[in-house]
């Protein structure tokens, strides 16, 4: 199976199943020399952890992270860092009802006609228990960039299927489960999850993600644009069917007018390219919008068939997130970081 690898310069290559002994993470291209502690990793880690509220799978995961290389007395080396997450709560039991049929919606179909062998414990390699790697590499990514030119990188979620979030303030989004930057909403959006897991289905949800104090000239102008690489690891998560970047979409009904961010001696007065002009970074903040599908897993009787081409009705049983998008931001920001972390050093390689 190829296509486990994102990046260049800062590589990260993720391995491992949701119910095998373990998943992780080579992350190579990590400059030495920056101080790195479980700590810096696990604190990342934790904010995506399942079981951590009654709105995403009840799964029990510590998901404690080991390094195992390429950091020695607290510092990198330069070596390749080896992350390591043991699985300690998987039941793969709850799985053997769709050993030989296909959930609607989910990757079980497909990895069937690409490989003939598929793992259904838990999705196998199309769990979103695979993203955490994914956060822990981030993790190391986004202190580097902080470190290094003082960028951030944060999100929030906008929107839970059909409530909008309103931006109020970015203090609120460490003191709810849905990573909302508004307080007044969260009573709503726990009502409404509560009423869609008694009924057994799921829903979709939107994430931003922003960027701030990126440089300008990051991002090449044609094949490895900024935007293009960004947009090329977001749709490499889980359940993402949409990236947008800046106004996106919305500048299908923007004049030229409205849409070109004009230019003054104090800046840009507006910033619908989302930080990104020509593919090379502007100096203004990178910002991303994703859109997240219901999950696929869901305990409502759907058609499907088996691997004899036989119909049959499907109803997937077991611990599963009703919504994603819920866990999502630091997955989004986390690729964020390692696409703005690979583009940095290439810069600088080219450039400095």
């Amino acid at each position: 199976m190829s296509g486990n690898s994102l990046g260049k310069l800062f590589c990260v290559t993720n391995f491992g199943e949701s119910h095998g002994p373990a998943i992780g993470c080579v992350v190579d291209g990590c400059p030495p020399g920056m101080p790195l502690e479980v700590s810096d990793i696990q604190a990342e880690l934790d904010r995506r952890r399942p079981g951590t509220s009654r709105h995403v799978t009840q799964r029990q995961e510590a998901d404690a992270v080991e390094i195992l290389s390429g950091v020695f007395e607290g510092v990198t080396t330069g070596a390749p860092i080896g992350l390591l997450i043991r699985n300690q709560d998987a039941r793969s039991k709850d799985y053997s009802a769709i050993t030989d049929t296909f959930r609607p919606g989910h990757a079980d179909y497909a990895y069937w006609k690409k490989y003939t062998v598929r793992d259904p414990r838990g999705g196998g390699r199309s769990s979103a228990r695979l993203t955490a790697p994914t956060v822990a590499a981030g993790a190391i990514a986004k202190k580097w960039l902080m470190q290094t030119y003082g960028t951030t990188v944060r999100g929030y979620m906008s929107q839970l299927g059909p409530i909008q979030i309103p931006f109020e303030d970015w203090a609120h989004v460490s003191q709810n489960p849905f990573f909302a930057a508004n307080a007044n909403v969260i009573e709503r959006l726990e009502q409404y999850m509560d009423e869609l897991r008694k009924a057994g289905d799921s829903i979709g949800a939107r994430i931003e993600v922003v960027a701030s104090g990126v440089p300008p000239g990051w991002g090449e102008p044609l094949y490895d644009r900024l935007d293009a690489d960004i947009a090329h690891a977001m749709m490499g998560l889980n359940a993402v069917k949409g990236v947008e970047i800046g106004a996106g979409f919305g500048s299908v009904t923007q004049r030229g007018s409205e849409h070109g961010d004009e230019l003054t001696t104090k800046g840009f007065l507006s910033n619908h390219a989302g930080g990104v002009l020509g593919g090379i970074s502007s100096g203004q903040d990178v910002t991303v919008s994703i859109a997240i599908k219901p999950t696929s897993s869901i305990r409502i009787e759907r058609q499907s068939i088996n691997r004899a081409g036989e119909p049959v009705s499907v109803k997937t049983l077991g611990r599963h997130d009703p919504c994603v998008g819920i866990r999502a931001t630091p997955i989004a920001e986390a690729l964020l970081a390692i696409v703005l972390a690979d583009h940095a050093l290439r810069h600088r390689a080219q450039c400095a």
